[in-house]
């Protein structure tokens, strides 16, 4: 038997486990962050909704021998290829959303996959699934029930970036610790009761300021000019009236008529 090897390339972020009688496989699911060149070079050129889907996993399947009992303690050992046996797991894979299906996964011609093989794949890929996602419209809009749907047309959504009423997306909540209103995650200000829930997120926004110190903050008596006071002040003087001369009261000055004078 050969020693030849087969690659299967899986382009969407579900993982498969597949079981034969010869051994068993595990197609690892696509790489978020991975850097193939081919995939960079697909996803420059195919400029359709797909050219952002995830790096494609490389799961390599070398060749098995399979045994067949012919009865009688008698058994036949048939050796099967790596690309069979990849053939037949891609088959797998990609038939199981029904009839023309696809679901990313196949065999690359060489030890890696190239660029146009990469691009046909997106290309078929998108196709299922936007039809898939014509199914969920059609069955939405005929009963409007959730019951109808498949995880594959939510995920044809999602993979597409597709906004849809039946493609409700379950997020995780916490609970205020002001209020004790859920709210959602990564929320800055609570709706409910004006809790800050996240000071940087809410001070980038505009939402929050840090607290000025008291203590360290300067006066209003310390900062405005001081008012002269009422006793540097010069006395006023009525007008017409002469000054009082030492000794004399106020009363004295007026023109007022003595006691004993005539008016």
């Amino acid at each position: 038997m050969s020693e030849e090897t087969a690659v299967i390339a899986n382009l969407t972020a579900q993982s498969w486990s597949l079981h034969r009688n010869y051994g068993a496989f595990f197609i690892r699911a696509a790489d978020l962050a991975g850097a193939h060149p081919a995939a960079q070079a697909a996803g420059e050129g195919s400029g359709g909704a797909m050219s952002s889907a995830p790096l494609p996993s490389l799961t390599r399947v070398t060749p098995r021998k399979a045994v067949i009992d012919m009865g009688d303690k008698r058994s036949i050992d048939i050796n099967i290829s790596a690309r069979d046996i990849a053939a037949d797991l891609c088959r797998e894979i990609n038939g199981d959303a029904g009839e023309d299906s696809f679901l990313g996964a196949f065999v690359c011609a060489g030890d890696e996959p190239t660029a146009e093989e990469i691009t046909d794949a997106r290309r078929r890929l998108e196709a299922f699934y936007r039809r898939k996602v014509a199914e969920a419209d059609r069955e939405w809009a005929r009963s409007h029930s959730y019951l109808f749907l498949d995880d594959v047309q939510r995920r044809g959504a999602h993979e597409l970036g597709l906004e849809r009423e039946w493609n409700y997306q379950l997020h995780e909540t916490s609970e205020c610790p002001g209020c004790g209103e859920r709210v959602k995650p990564h929320v800055a200000v609570c709706k409910s009761c004006g809790a800050i829930l996240d000071r940087e997120k809410a001070k980038a926004l505009g939402l929050w300021s840090e607290p000025v110190d008291a203590t360290s903050a300067p006066s209003a008596a310390a900062t405005s000019p001081a008012a002269p006071s009422a006793a540097a002040a010069p006395a006023a003087t009525p007008r017409n009236v002469p000054a009082a001369a030492p000794g004399q009261n106020r009363g004295a000055q007026t023109n007022q008529p003595r006691r004993g004078e005539p008016a």
